[in-house]
């Protein structure tokens, strides 16, 4: 299978995806290469809503049949949506991890913040380039 790399999103070296949603507050998934290196995912540990976290951290896991793999938040923030659908549905990670499978959105403290995050993230072409050597 071919991973795909939608241009309009933005890529941590981690393989998670990142959607601006607004001036503070973005998206964040994991993207088709990571859950093609999982393989089925079962379970999503999500976190709180209004959860803070820091640039860096953990805040959530993905446990598949392969293994069970950290979310690092590429921002700091704070949680302001969790996609309460993987509960039950965990595998809409596998099937549409760009749409249904998002995990949660964060805001920044201000839309500087989130500027100055999205800034040190990869485009599609520097984040393919990125998963080719693996």
């Amino acid at each position: 299978m071919s991973a795909s790399f939608p241009g309009e999103l933005l890529y941590t070296p981690d393989h998670e995806w990142l959607l601006k949603k607004s001036d503070t507050v973005v998206r964040i998934g994991i993207t088709d290469f990571a859950q093609d290196q999982l393989g089925d995912v079962v379970f999503v540990q999500l976190p709180e809503d209004d959860a803070e976290v820091a640039s860096g951290d953990s805040f959530a896991e993905v446990e598949s049949t392969k293994s069970v793999s950290d979310i690092y938040a590429p921002l700091a923030g704070t949680v302001v949506a969790i996609n309460g659908e993987l509960d039950s549905s965990p595998d809409l990670i596998n099937s549409d991890p760009y749409g249904e499978g998002w995990i949660v959105e964060i805001e920044a403290a201000s839309p500087e913040d989130l500027e100055t995050a999205l800034g040190e993230l990869l485009d599609a072409d520097a984040y393919k380039a990125l998963t080719a050597e693996s």
